[in-house]
């Protein structure tokens, strides 16, 4: 399966986009969950473990899915443009499903599945 990645420049492109996908909602989700239970557990039941809890999480996924935009300037088809709307969508609750399906479709177009 490696040698196949190595050979065929499409199939690391491919797994870098379903990569993404990935990271792009393991990122929402922490988000969400920093956003809507650890801070109101914080804030409202005096829980403040939540928080500490959580924050590293989602800041690992968030480091995570930020390595993966950046591999990405080696893919084809992709401008500065899209990799900015990727990244403000990451700052914003439910921002994850317009990058999800911004990367399902670039993952379309780029290799007409």
């Amino acid at each position: 399966m490696m040698a196949d990645i190595k050979s065929d420049p499409d199939a690391a492109e491919r797994k870098l986009l379903q990569g993404m996908r990935k990271a792009s909602l393991a990122e929402g989700i922490t988000l969400l969950a920093l956003i809507f239970i650890a801070v109101p557990l914080k804030y409202l039941a005096g829980y403040s473990a939540a928080t500490a809890i959580m924050g590293p999480i989602h800041g690992a996924a968030f480091l995570i899915f930020l390595g993966m935009l950046v591999q990405s300037q080696t893919t084809k088809g992709w401008s500065s443009g899209d990799r900015l709307l990727l990244l403000i969508a990451a700052f914003i609750p439910f921002g994850a499903i317009a990058s999800g399906r911004a990367l399902k479709r670039k993952e379309e177009t780029l290799f007409a599945l």
